[in-house]
């Protein structure tokens, strides 16, 4: 199979075998195996339910101003496809992209991959060939199965674990936890990043022996009226910038960061002013992104309770003078009910809309299901485009809009309000 375009090579994957989520490492870790790649010097692994995309954002920027050469994967996008794989602080180019595909599928033979796979192997074959000091690499579901766990971690963090994904993970969240602890490795660190653990994460811990390192344990972070200061084991990080991104959870995502840092030296140094100079300069679109005024526009990809709780506490951290109108796009197989309940204190309107996927839930449907949570106003709308146009409409000075519920909610919205990205990362309009 050959194609000389990224997008026709995206949309055959995307059809090409028979389960749209199929985890397990016995394909594609035969596929691997095949292409022969050179392991990156250092491999950082972060899963977890929620933060993991702002732990691997700050770690990039950090070992990025640290002068290391990065190579930074992760899941879903929002807009192009090349967000997901980054070089050096920039977009994977087409021409090395499709060098990638064009590899792998000599390599495959008649070993059929799913779209995740496809893409996971892209990344290893793009390090590979640019040779990045560090690759950090966003557990896309799981951890234990998902394609990333090819690499051995030299350190692994789970940041979170919450229920989703419960179809493929378990309906605990110590069966989760079992599936997330799987990137874990033998007298390597392995970093716990919430202060609340399952038992299973320490099991798993203890049974392949990880050393565990825990928020509020082993590492944390004291906050101070300009600042914050992280604390260690071995170090402590004095008087560093607010971090960048926005939201309740990111000192413990910043903290959680420099736990990986610490417990990967030596092979890895990053001293403070590029500690520093990454918690500024972090970039992590649709992490409670904040824009505009009269009405505000805030864009959050939360998909789950947990992130829907976080999201409120960071709406309720910020205040507002008039109404907050919600836009929601959420997937079917998703816990809507319990999104709703962690919002519906902070939410007058809400508008469904219906997302340009096929696990999209029919907005009527939707309306329905938060309907059943809140006495709060619930109207429906074809599209994400067209609920931005609805909210914007109703809202005045004062007012904030909220659009959430999932990657595929958050990133039409950027293309409606005509937020782009350079290759780099950063908003181009």
């Amino acid at each position: 199979m050959r194609f000389d375009s990224v997008a026709a090579w995206l949309e055959w994957q995307q059809v090409a075998h028979p389960q749209p989520v199929d985890p397990g490492l016995e394909r594609v870790g035969a596929v691997f195996r095949r292409l022969g790649l050179a392991r990156p010097p250092t491999v950082l692994t972060i899963g977890g339910t929620n933060g993991k995309g702002s732990v691997a954002a700050y770690l990039d920027a950090m070992l990025t101003a640290a002068a290391y050469d990065c190579g930074l994967f992760t899941s879903p996008h929002l807009i192009r496809y090349q967000e997901r794989i980054r070089i050096r602080g920039c977009e994977i180019a087409d021409e090395l992209l499709l060098a990638g595909f064009d590899r792998i599928d000599a390599a495959r033979g008649d070993v059929s991959l799913s779209f995740f796979e496809w893409n996971a192997l892209a990344a290893f074959v793009a390090f590979a060939h640019e040779r990045v000091d560090v690759a950090i690499l966003e557990v896309g579901m799981g951890g234990r199965l998902d394609a990333v766990n090819l690499l051995d971690a030299d350190v692994a963090a789970v940041v979170t674990v919450g229920l989703d994904h419960c179809e493929w993970l378990g309906d605990t969240v110590e069966l989760i936890g079992i599936e997330k602890a799987g990137i874990f490795r033998p007298q390597r660190p392995a970093i716990f990043g919430s202060r609340v653990i399952p038992q299973s994460i320490g099991r798993v811990a203890a049974g392949c022996g990880a050393r565990l390192r825990r928020l509020g344990v082993d590492f944390d972070f004291v906050e101070r009226p300009d600042g914050w200061d992280y604390v260690g084991l071995g170090s402590r990080r004095r008087e560093l910038p607010l971090p960048a991104l926005a939201g309740s959870m990111q000192l413990a995502n910043a903290a959680t960061a420099l736990a990986v840092l610490e417990a990967a030296e030596p092979a890895v140094l990053v001293p403070d002013d590029a500690v520093r100079a990454g918690l500024a300069q972090a970039w992590l679109p649709g992490r409670f992104q904040v824009m505009g005024r009269d009405p505000e526009w805030i864009l959050d990809v939360a998909h789950n309770p947990d992130a829907a709780r976080s999201l409120a506490a960071s709406l309720a951290a910020r205040g507002k003078s008039g109404r907050t109108v919600a836009v929601c796009g959420v997937l079917a197989d998703k816990d809507i009910g319990g999104i709703v309940v962690a919002l519906r204190q902070l939410v007058e309107e809400w508008i469904a809309v219906r997302l340009d996927v096929p696990r999209s839930l029919p907005e009527a449907e939707l309306a329905a299901r938060i309907a059943l949570q809140t006495a709060a106003r619930v109207t429906t709308v074809a599209s994400v485009a067209a609920g931005c146009e609805r909210a914007a409409a109703i809202c005045g000075a004062g007012d904030r809009i909220l659009v959430f519920g999932s990657f595929h909610t958050v990133g039409p919205a950027l293309v409606h309000l005509g937020l782009q990205f350079e290759r780099n990362g950063r908003p181009d309009s």
